[in-house]
């Protein structure tokens, strides 16, 4: 973690009941330049208080939960939490649990409340002031706060929810069943502002960019006097990761691109190149052959996510071996920890291949994460400081698994030269229309749906191409983008005409959430 000019910055703790979009609160906090840390729910008293070593802690934020405090086992605060003094901000789940601890009544609803909904605001105070009277929000949620005791405040309710945001009135306690940090819950950020600036008094004094000395120090620290390797995709990710590692270690670093034959077009030669001229200790492993015969018959896409992490393993061992590397080092940011499920209590989205595709009999005596906190954006921010050229820091997000996991069912030679083709197109399109500056990721995905085209007066029985662009700032969320008619026909028309085997083209208006921006 990074500090301020002005010494040790002030943050606020998360506490993390397991919720997907417990990271995506830090995002938000980290946002407003105040430090932002996660912690397991249970956390103590103590180890809240231990955060005083790296920051100023300010306030506590309670996270979401798939679980359900009507059940024995479900997560619950450790004693003495809500007695510290701080303000405390708990948001769904954490709401109800604030309200069952205090004698409220919180059990199943009639209807569960899941997406957009009006919230008619009834108290626009505290975290909620400068509200409208209807506001849209986003929720999530079975369980329902029904009724809090008299020393509770109802701030706002809804058709199901007529508990939907509270505030204690002698302590700083704060309730809200909605997500205000998901960008469907339209003020959603000057909620958080409320909470974070105004009751907890948070000065605005954290830069991702105060992180660099600290990483490199952490990666020192960690790899002593050994060498290590550092997977480079040539994705911005892996690319700051492999910058921060080259300042601290020099000649030790050893960079190792896998060519796994399912990268998109020409791109291993562009990593190849890109790299070599910036006088990186670059090794390029060709492996098609390999990946592809441990992925022959495999359909379904967390074993196709297992198989290629462990072979990406296999190979950096070997690469090890040949040059003395004792540990390795990869970009892995929060997004890819999170949606992994990697804490106890939370739901595995799709397990990334670099994180818990990762086999557990590994050679190498440590695997260091330097961006392991980082959200996408910021990642970027350290990039642009470390000098990295536009082109990378810039670069839209590739999954590590490539082309595999956008392949619907098994990969294939024939299945990985039509989507190749197929993705080139959605990139040049793309990025010779005005939605260059807009979308954060554009891709084609091959399904394993085939319909029936006509082709040259001919009935042809073909392939299904999906094609998926999205806006978003760290990929936590995102929104289908509203492409226009002009570039989606284009893309559609070359497609169909280019690609052997392809009769439709359909476009993905589905945002995340509810889905996921990569299909697989």
């Amino acid at each position: 973690m990074g500090t301020s000019e002005q010494g040790k910055p002030d943050g606020i703790a998360i506490l993390d009941f397991g919720g997907q979009y417990c990271h995506l609160i830090a995002r938000r906090v980290r946002e407003m330049s105040v430090y932002s840390e996660i912690l397991p729910c249970d956390a103590t008293p103590e180890e809240l208080d231990a955060l005083k070593g790296v920051m100023n802690l300010k306030g506590i934020i309670l996270s979401g939960s798939p679980a359900s405090l009507r059940l024995k086992d479900s997560p619950r605060l450790s004693e003495g939490v809500l007695e510290t003094g701080l303000p405390v901000l708990g948001l769904c789940y954490g709401h109800q649990l604030i309200a069952h601890l205090h004698g409220g009544e919180v059990r199943r609803g009639e209807k569960r409340e899941y997406g957009i909904t009006e919230a008619t605001i009834d108290a626009p105070e505290g975290v909620l002031k400068g509200l409208e009277p209807r506001e849209r929000v986003w929720m999530s949620h079975g369980d329902t706060v029904f009724s809090l005791p008299d020393e509770f405040q109802v701030q706002a309710h809804t058709d199901i929810s007529p508990v939907a945001a509270f505030r204690h009135k002698t302590k700083p306690l704060h309730g809200l069943q909605w997500h205000p940090e998901v960008v469907h819950t339209q003020k959603g950020k000057e909620m958080l502002a409320n909470f974070v600036l105004d009751i907890c008094g948070s000065k605005q004094n954290w830069r991702p960019t105060d992180s660099i000395e600290t990483a490199v120090k952490e990666i020192r620290d960690a790899i002593g006097d050994s060498k290590a390797i550092i997977a480079l995709s040539g994705g911005v990710d892996s690319s700051v990761a492999a910058a921060l590692a080259a300042k601290a270690l020099g000649d030790r670093l050893v960079a190792v691109h896998v060519d796994h034959g399912l990268m998109r077009m020409n791109e291993s030669d562009n990593v190849e190149e890109t790299f070599s001229k910036m006088g990186v200790n670059l090794i390029v492993a060709r492996v098609q052959d390999r990946f592809l015969e441990k992925l022959r018959g495999v359909p379904d896409p967390e074993e196709k996510r297992k198989i290629i992490g462990e072979e990406f393993i296999r190979v950096f061992e070997a690469e090890a071996r040949r040059t003395g590397a004792e540990y390795l080092i990869q970009g892995t940011i929060y997004p890819d920890r999170i949606e992994s499920g990697f804490r106890s209590g939370s739901d595995r989205i799709k397990t990334h291949h670099n994180v818990g595709g990762l086999p557990l009999d590994i050679e190498f005596k440590g695997i260091i994460e330097p961006l392991r906190d980082f959200y996408k954006d910021e990642v970027r921010a350290l990039g642009a400081r470390l000098d990295l050229p536009p082109s990378i820091v810039e670069r839209q997000p590739f999954p590590g698994p490539g082309l595999a996991v956008r392949i619907i069912g098994e990969v294939t030679e024939e299945k990985l030269d039509s989507l190749r083709r197929a993705d080139a197109i959605v990139c040049e399109e793309v990025e010779a229309s005005s939605l260059r500056d807009t979308a954060w990721q554009y891709l084609a995905v091959l399904t394993d749906t085939r319909s029936t085209g006509v082709k040259g007066d001919e009935r042809d029985y073909g392939l299904t191409v999906a094609v998926r662009i999205v806006e978003s700032v760290d990929g936590m969320t995102a929104s289908f983008s509203k492409a226009p008619w002009d570039v989606l026909e284009r893309i559609s028309t070359r497609i169909t005409n280019e690609i052997p085997g392809v009769t439709r083209v359909v476009y993905d208006i589905t945002h995340k959430p509810p889905a996921t921006i990569e299909w697989e």
